[in-house]
């Protein structure tokens, strides 16, 4: 998939807070969880970004898009809405062919397919590949996998030179990303690489909770910090099982373990069920 820097919508200057998350999964569950805490913090939806995959895993694609639409946020393509807009038969998630991923996505994938109807692919089109806003003093792109490919996996343990090169091509101070699935945050000289995770499976990490990303201002600088979603994760797995969904991930959706490991390197998988913490970061 090409580079998502000639695909932008620029924002414009905002003010935080901004609530930032991805991968609503088709966990209608999740994403309404997703909505009652915005709104409960007060934040309305010019000022909430989702950074695409709306439906992959899990059981209400249909009604994910639908609440997502009507809520009216801020968006961004991932590559499931990529694909689904384009008529492929394939997710575009970047799964090495014939692994556990590529074979469960298959499942996954073709439930989603048969659901989403003309209108809701019509839409997808036009989301931006990216976006682009000012906050505080400095200036952000929010993609879903990286500035150079909408399904590449940028992970925490991705070298940071690979990282340097995405933000030299996103031409920003700091770049925003999903996909991999896993929130994080780091420092790169001075500029940053954040994740908002994801909130329609968990992190792999343990527990059923998804994430979400806080960027809020404090005089001239913007603080980054991450947030556990709790949500009805025991409904949304049984929706899974009554809608053949059996492809180990309804299981996840109470374990918080991934069922195949296969798009993690090594320190992460190593990270497989330890809770996460990931720290504040000052962006200044």
């Amino acid at each position: 998939m090409a580079s998502l820097t000639g695909n932008q919508r620029d924002l414009g200057t905002l003010q935080g807070p901004l609530l930032l998350f991805g991968g609503p999964y088709g966990n209608l569950e999740a994403t309404r969880a997703m909505r009652r805490t915005a709104e409960a913090r007060g934040i309305p939806p010019r000022r909430v970004i989702c950074n695409g995959d709306l439906t992959a895993y899990c059981a209400s694609p249909v009604e994910t898009v639908a609440l997502i639409r009507e809520w009216d946020i801020q968006l961004v393509m991932g590559n499931c809405e990529a694909s689904l807009a384009s008529d492929s038969d394939d997710c575009g998630c970047g799964f090495e062919q014939g692994s556990v991923c590529a074979l469960n996505a298959s499942k996954w994938f073709d439930y989603t397919n048969r659901r989403i109807g003309r209108s809701e692919r019509e839409w997808m089109k036009q989301l931006p590949g990216a976006l682009r806003f000012s906050l505080g003093q400095l200036t952000f792109l929010v993609v879903h996998g990286a500035p150079s490919r909408i399904n590449r996996f940028v992970f925490p343990s991705t070298p940071r030179e690979q990282k340097r090169a995405e933000l030299d091509l996103a031409e920003t101070e700091v770049v925003i990303g999903g996909h991999c699935g896993i929130p994080f945050g780091e420092q790169i000289d001075r500029r940053f690489w954040l994740n908002t995770g994801v909130i329609g499976l968990p992190a792999n990490d343990g527990t059923p909770d998804g994430w979400y990303l806080l960027l809020e201002t404090e005089g001239e600088q913007v603080r980054a910090s991450w947030h556990r979603l709790s949500y009805d994760h025991r409904r949304a797995s049984r929706r899974m099982g009554e809608a053949g969904l059996d492809t180990g991930y309804s299981q996840a959706l109470i374990n918080g373990r991934w069922p195949s490991l296969d798009i993690l390197p090594p320190p992460e998988q190593r990270q497989q069920g330890i809770p996460l913490n990931p720290a504040k970061l000052w962006l200044a």
